[in-house]
């Protein structure tokens, strides 16, 4: 009686949460300029409503049936087009959860007074399957909306006289590149995780995925990617629409990032190549690196989560980081690299961060420390998925890594120089030193921007965790003396370098199996 009781007490959880981000997404939509809001509003919940269902399929009723969504909502390209953007919006509803997957577990942030128990769990590695943040379906919901303009944009395609083969082709390149990237988030932060291609839109569906390999998921990524590139456009018809949709660069970024990740060094100065080779993006000059974040959408932009206050489009990084909110503060580390009195960051560390370890970026109006967003454009700052500085540090890495250091460090000299930071001059012609100047300008350059933890587990993962101890010593040095040691034996072995599967997915899926690291919390059988 009590678990049927708290099956049931957990649905009417899932379907308010549920109602909540359809009717922000119809909003969203609504001040995007999609009229049809009636449509669009019943294609949202038809693609929502059978995903709210997963964890209770078997006693459940799918609505509407795959009839009813074939024959009577999906009849125009607005209707492809507007479940799309869900996908969007699905990202822009998550970036606190890409901020904290990127950068709790790394050095570059301390705790504060009134930072919630659960993220700074995280942050020191006392992480249980209950955590809220560890619950994945945000970004399944993202990568559902996907798959359902794959599977039924073909219909629209027959139906519509008005939809383009051009535009069709379009469309479903920019769900293949939005689903890549849920996935690759997803691989990074629970490594193993079930690989979903079909929209969960009838009771056919099987919603009891098993976990499939990282290779394997990276792999069919890469290979759908590859294919859409010359199917997605370099440009569109405005600077909101380059920066903030799927375009050719982005999708180059993506399998560049992919390449790195997997060790596979001239794939990803391929790709980085392909970037370069447009010649749409450029580096800012220093006196307007702050535009990166105050404006958006800038040269260096290659693909950003747009958000607008004036719209009702907030952002959740300005709360994260407000300082009189107390939530998370610089760490000491990110001080030494950053602090103009102490190097010659005099651009990059007052855009970062003020004297009293507040985080400036995704605050600021100006880069002085002093001037605070306010009124409409307080929480207008976007996510900035990829730029080019991003792109350029990952080809020097992988160029590190074949023995082109001079190449490398070029490519190091070109970030710093444009921000008056010193040329690095001297160095050692090994790949781990060089790595490690790498990874502080990207510490440096992409400060608080989601990268900072991916590019250690990375350090972390390589050669067969050759630099593991490397690792652990960067990540325990924010902690208390007494800490330490009990930091650095849990992060000794490297399944606890990812987070486990939520105990809800655990319970409601039988072929799930918890990560190993977390074993312990296994189900009772």
């Amino acid at each position: 009686m009590k678990a049927k009781k708290k099956a049931i007490l957990s649905l009417f959880k899932i379907i308010r949460e549920s109602f909540y981000r359809i009717f922000s997404t119809i909003k969203y939509l609504y001040e995007g300029g999609y009229t049809d809001i009636i449509r669009t509003a019943v294609i949202i919940m038809i693609v929502s409503g059978p995903m709210v269902m997963q964890g209770c399929a078997d006693s459940l009723e799918l609505l509407p049936p795959d009839g009813l969504v074939k024959d009577e909502y999906w009849q125009s390209k607005e209707d492809v087009e507007a479940t799309l953007m869900g996908a969007y919006k699905g990202f822009a509803d998550i970036d606190n959860r890409l901020f904290y997957y990127g950068e709790l577990r790394g050095d570059m942030l301390i705790d504060d007074n009134n930072l919630q128990a659960e993220l700074r769990n995280i942050m020191y590695s006392n992480v249980y399957p209950e955590n809220t943040w560890v619950n994945w379906k945000p970004i399944y919901e993202i990568i559902n909306y996907c798959n359902t303009v794959l599977k039924y944009s073909g219909e629209v395609l027959a139906e519509d006289p008005t939809f383009t083969e051009y535009k069709f082709e379009a469309f479903n390149a920019e769900a293949v590149f939005l689903r890549s990237l849920a996935y690759f988030y997803l691989v990074r932060v629970f490594d193993e995780v079930p690989f979903v291609l079909n929209p969960f839109d009838s009771d056919e569906e099987d919603f009891f995925l098993p976990k499939t390999s990282s290779e394997i998921i990276l792999d069919s990524l890469s290979s759908q990617l590859v294919r859409i590139v010359p199917l997605i456009p370099e440009e569109y018809e405005n600077i909101d629409k380059t920066k903030g949709r799927a375009t050719r660069g982005a999708v180059h970024s993506l399998l560049a990032e992919i390449a790195l990740w997997n060790f596979d060094y001239e794939k990803c100065i391929n790709h980085v190549d392909d970037v370069l080779d447009m010649e749409l993006y450029g580096l800012l000059p220093a006196g307007s690196w702050f535009t990166i974040f105050t404006m958006g959408n800038t040269l260096e932009g290659i693909f950003e989560i747009q958000f607008n206050s004036q719209l009702g489009q907030n952002n959740s990084t300005y709360n994260i980081t407000l300082d009189n909110l107390n939530y998370l503060n610089a760490s000491d580390y990110a001080m030494d690299i950053l602090s103009a009195a102490n190097t010659s960051e005099i651009v990059r560390g007052p855009g970062s961060v003020t004297e009293n370890q507040n985080i400036w970026k995704y605050v600021g109006q100006s880069p002085d420390g002093q001037s605070k967003r306010s009124g409409a454009n307080a929480r207008s700052c976007n996510w900035i998925v990829y730029r080019l500085p991003d792109v350029m540090l990952m080809k020097a890495e992988a160029l590190c890594y074949t023995d082109r250091y001079e190449e490398a460090i070029a490519i190091v000299n070109q970030i710093r120089v444009r921000s008056f930071a010193q040329p690095i001059t001297a160095y050692s012609n090994n790949p781990s030193a060089v790595e490690d100047i790498i990874l502080e300008e990207r510490a440096k350059e992409l400060a608080f921007e989601g990268k900072r933890w991916f590019d250690l587990l990375r350090m972390g993962r390589r050669d067969n965790y050759q630099r593991k101890e490397d690792l652990i010593q960067i990540l325990i040095r924010n902690v208390p003396a007494t800490q330490k040691r009990v930091l650095a034996t849990k992060l000794n072995d490297p399944n606890g370098w990812f987070l486990p599967i939520h105990s809800d997915e655990i319970e409601n899926n039988p072929n799930l199996v918890q990560n190993p690291y977390y074993s312990i919390y296994e189900r009772d059988e």
